[in-house]
């Protein structure tokens, strides 16, 4: 089971990595889209939006790969970015818009039960579980 995990894990890492530097480069028109209209505040706000969240898919991507001591934590981190930039993906499918190749109404539907599928890959591959437990009774014992 643990080379499965291990398998995910650099998988993740490999597909965040190549996603990062494609908001950077040659898919960042794409990623335009994805930004939720009610984030659009202007054209160059909505491009930093584009270009800081390819930073920090280069970061997490690179982390899932190298930082294998922290995999835990690196894997919470990633799934609390999936469930962040899942606004954009319903935004893409409320408003209709097409990317990626997704350009149908069925097509962007059927993304948004991915993100999910992401986040629990992120977890369960790297003991994520355990490391958000661990931040939530933190949190309880700060109250």
């Amino acid at each position: 089971m643990n080379y499965v995990k291990t398998f995910i894990r650099i998988l993740l890492g490999i597909f965040m990595t190549y996603a990062g530097v494609s908001h950077l480069t040659i898919a960042r028109q794409e990623f335009v889209a994805q930004v939720p209209t009610w984030l659009q505040f202007s054209p160059g706000f909505t491009d930093f939006v584009v270009l800081a969240s390819g930073v920090v898919e280069i970061v997490l991507g690179l982390g899932m790969l190298f930082l294998w001591k922290k995999k835990a934590i690196v894997g919470a981190l990633l799934a609390l970015f999936y469930v962040l930039i899942f606004p954009g993906n319903i935004n893409q499918y409320v408003n209709d818009i097409d990317a990626f190749g997704l350009d149908t109404e069925q097509a962007r539907f059927i993304r948004l039960f991915f993100q999910p599928l992401l986040i629990f890959f992120a977890l369960w591959s790297t003991g994520g579980w355990e490391q958000c437990k661990a931040w939530l009774k933190c949190c309880k014992k700060d109250k």
